[in-house]
């Protein structure tokens, strides 16, 4: 299915993130001084910077927000949160080392769930090799859930031993990880458990809990990283955040200025992931789904990308390729390819519509709220 375009979308989904054309007017053209050694200025689809340290070395820098969701608990919101970041920052093909975080916790989180939330943190990065360098930690009036900050990761790199999606090339195969709307499925699940139980039955609710697991693309593209970098093998990655697999698809495609052809009935959609989406009225692919790793691979090195994923326990599927031209065009079986418009995530704007039915009495009108706020 071709995503419909921006015009056509309710209001209340233009939530997460800012369309490409106010991110190019707003954004990519207010970006300070200009500095001869960034090697990459931010663009769409670009997540990481890079800045030429001189003598070979790379910094490699992200940022990201950080959340506290109130069905997840403190614990699992902090391991997320770790992992959205590294995940942005692993798809350089380097692994992050430093991290900087801003904390401004809402009046109503207490002591205790702030403190389990930041010895989560903590203990994720220890657990990534992730040292913590700076940051800052505060309690403030309008400071709300479930954004509560952000976080910044950084690491070196070599010239030459990095990958980012403008880098993608002509011939390449596309190859994605697991499976489309992996983040929207688990959030959902643990933030509306009983309508989705009425809905399509507990076991996918249980089935979906459990796919939290698996939002992390860290794994993923250190594996991948083996491989080659470039010429040698993987030539980009991104992970498939807002906008699900066809956004991030889009992002490489005008990153690179590549045209990008996808087949629709090879992009991994789980009978879980279909129910809950359709409970929701979303499109698996083009939903939140952070864990889905996409990359660019020379077409030599594609079996042995795989295979080194699969060693890992990572499913790994070759959904279509790259050639000259420009933009994502889909098929489906032997339909024409369509070149896809402006892809906005339905994520936030569900998640909105389910808090407001909490609210008015259907379940129990608290998310679990309790696990967070006391």
């Amino acid at each position: 299915m071709v995503p419909r375009s921006e015009e056509h979308l309710p209001t209340v989904w233009r939530t997460g993130k800012m369309p490409r054309r106010f991110m190019k007017r707003a954004v990519y053209r207010n970006l300070g001084a200009h500095n001869r050694d960034v090697i990459l200025s931010p663009g769409v689809g670009l997540d990481n910077g890079f800045f030429d340290l001189g003598g070979g070395r790379v910094l490699v820098v992200t940022a990201d927000p950080i959340s506290m969701v109130p069905a997840l608990g403190s614990e699992l919101s902090a391991w997320l949160s770790v992992n959205l970041i590294a995940s942005d920052f692993s798809s350089s093909g380097v692994k992050p080392t430093l991290a900087t975080f801003v904390y401004n916790f809402p009046p109503e989180v207490s002591d205790a769930a702030a403190r389990t939330y930041l010895e989560a943190v903590g203990r994720e990065c220890s657990s990534l090799g992730v040292t913590i360098i700076a940051g800052h930690t505060g309690r403030y009036p309008g400071a709300g859930i479930t954004v509560i900050g952000s976080g910044t990761m950084m690491g070196l790199g070599k010239k030459g031993g990095f990958v980012t999606p403008a880098m993608a090339r002509a011939g390449d195969r596309i190859i994605m990880t697991k499976q489309a709307a992996l983040e929207t499925t688990a959030y959902l699940a643990w933030s509306f458990p009983e309508f989705l139980e009425e809905r399509t039955g507990s076991r996918t609710v249980s089935r979906g809990k459990k796919m939290i697991g698996l939002c992390s693309t860290v794994k993923d593209a250190l594996a991948a990283a083996r491989v080659g970098l470039g010429a040698s093998g993987v030539t980009s990655m991104h992970d498939a955040t807002e906008g699900g697999v066809l956004g991030g698809l889009a992002e490489i495609a005008e990153a690179s200025g590549l045209r990008l052809d996808v087949r629709e009935e090879k992009i991994q959609v789980t009978r879980v992931v279909s129910e809950v989406c359709n409970a929701f009225g979303l499109d698996p692919l083009t939903s939140l789904s952070e864990g889905t790793l996409l990359l660019t691979c020379r077409p030599g090195r594609v079996q042995k990308l795989i295979a080194e994923l699969n060693g890992e326990g990572i499913p790994a599927f070759e959904i279509g390729s790259a050639s000259q031209g420009n933009g994502l065009w889909i098929s489906r079986g032997d339909g024409t390819p369509r070149k896809a418009g402006e892809i906005l995530d339905g994520y936030w704007g569900a998640y909105e519509r389910g808090w407001k039915r909490e609210r008015e009495g259907e379940g129990d009108g608290r998310l679990g709220r309790r696990e967070v706020l006391s």
